[in-house]
């Protein structure tokens, strides 16, 4: 896999964060979530294309790609929290059982929150590929 390749994932990646940044402006609140999961998710599948030259696993499970990019120790426990927070917020936006629940625990502060913590995560994770 080529350096082309690893900059199309950071970039979408960089993209995904500021489709966040509008749908919180716009009160979206819900897909805010899955849009920072989106943006943490390819930005581990950028450093897996670094470390293996290889397509990334079809996984969504982000505390599952950091496992396989060798990071969980190198991160803060912050960080770790912050991805098992962010993990669930791919599949419950896409499941109507789940909807509800989900509407319930993020409204405008906890959106802004999780565009915050994902603003400090992507740079922390890009420069671990360049």
């Amino acid at each position: 896999m080529s350096e082309k390749t690893i900059q199309y994932w950071i970039d979408i990646s960089e993209y995904d964060l500021q489709v966040a940044k509008s749908l919180l402006d716009k009160g979206h609140y819900l897909y805010v979530g899955l849009m920072c999961h989106q943006a943490a998710e390819k930005m581990l599948k950028a450093l897996y294309v670094k470390q293996t030259s290889a397509v990334p696993p079809y996984i969504h499970k982000l505390d599952r790609l950091v496992d396989l990019v060798g990071l969980k120790v190198a991160m803060s426990k912050e960080r770790n929290d912050f991805i098992d927070e962010l993990t669930p917020l791919n599949i419950q936006t896409r499941y109507p059982a789940y909807r509800e629940a989900i509407y319930s625990l993020i409204d405008k502060e906890k959106a802004a929150q999780i565009i915050e913590k994902t603003e400090e995560l992507l740079p922390w994770l890009k420069a671990q590929i360049l």
